[in-house]
């Protein structure tokens, strides 16, 4: 998973990137209204994790302006902001779901997940493919009667397959999702965990299920 936060709060922004990273997840973070845009122009995210109180602005300001540009991105909106009228009011605004603060982590995390899978068209943390299993929450993969170990970029790239299965992902769709953007690598490191992925998953099997489309990337589907 890719996630934005833009949040002002430099310890809280370090917090949520240490915690989402030791999660698999790649995070950005941007301190203002402004540095979320940039990173907004740039990237594709999987969610956004929004402060309210911005110092060039609100959180609400910024989500009513991606909302009225079509930006379709899930919004957690966080804040220590709590009274039902600013709730109401930030649902109003294009937010997905709202968390104040304080908060525990495992919360936010949960809440994060279900904002993703409701945006792609799933309701479960399990992802099925054929007779292959993903777990998004547990961050498992079982085919068959057969558990398999997977390194955690090489869950990465099958999560992001999985998440979109049936539908082509280019080779930069899969290195944004595995890499922070400030990793320097090229495209072909994903074709190394791919390899690594059809040997685990396919190989003991008849029916395959990840597959090339010669110059625009890989899918994962179950072909008659």
């Amino acid at each position: 998973m890719r996630v934005l936060v833009i949040e002002d709060n430099r310890r809280m922004a370090a917090l949520l990137r240490q915690g989402l990273g030791e999660e698999g997840w790649t995070v950005d973070v941007a301190h203002d209204a402004r540095a979320g845009r940039e990173w907004l122009e740039r990237e594709r995210y999987d969610a956004l994790v929004l402060d309210w109180m911005l110092p060039d602005g609100d959180g609400l300001g910024l989500l009513r302006a991606l909302r009225r540009e079509g930006e379709a991105t899930p919004v957690l909106m966080l804040t220590a902001r709590d009274t039902l009228d600013e709730r109401v009011q930030g649902l109003d605004a294009g937010a997905d779901d709202y968390l104040v603060k304080p908060f525990e982590f495992d919360e936010l995390l949960a809440r994060l997940r279900a904002l993703i899978r409701r945006s792609r068209g799933g309701a479960a943390n399990l992802i099925v493919v054929g007779d292959l299993e993903i777990d998004t929450k547990a961050k498992l993969a079982r085919r068959g009667a057969r558990a398999i170990e997977l390194s955690a970029r090489e869950y990465a790239v099958l999560e992001c397959l999985a998440l979109s299965r049936g539908r082509v992902v280019s080779r930069e769709r899969l290195l944004e999702y595995v890499y922070d953007h400030d990793a320097e690598l090229g495209s072909n490191v994903i074709d190394v965990f791919v390899a690594h992925l059809r040997r685990k998953i396919d190989h003991a099997s008849p029916v395959k299920l990840i597959h090339t489309r010669r110059g625009l990337g890989y899918v994962l589907e179950q072909r008659e």
